[in-house]
């Protein structure tokens, strides 16, 4: 929702498939959690990391 509010686009990848989850493990420095956020081709992290950023008010930049 947050990222909805911001008006910013956004993929949602499932990752059910083994081959794709193997591959968001390595991207996410072996996070296991979900979601793992990206914003290009950086790693945020969970949506907790991402909250963080919104209230520091860096995530606006970000998503530029």
């Amino acid at each position: 929702m947050l990222l909805k509010n911001k008006g910013a686009d956004f993929t949602e990848i499932t990752i059910t498939n083994d081959a794709l989850r193997e591959e968001m493990i390595q991207k996410s420095d072996g996070r296991r959690t979900v979601p793992q956020i990206f914003i290009g081709e950086k790693h945020v992290g969970g949506y907790d990391d991402l909250r963080a950023l919104d209230v520091a008010g860096k995530l606006d930049q970000l998503l530029k």
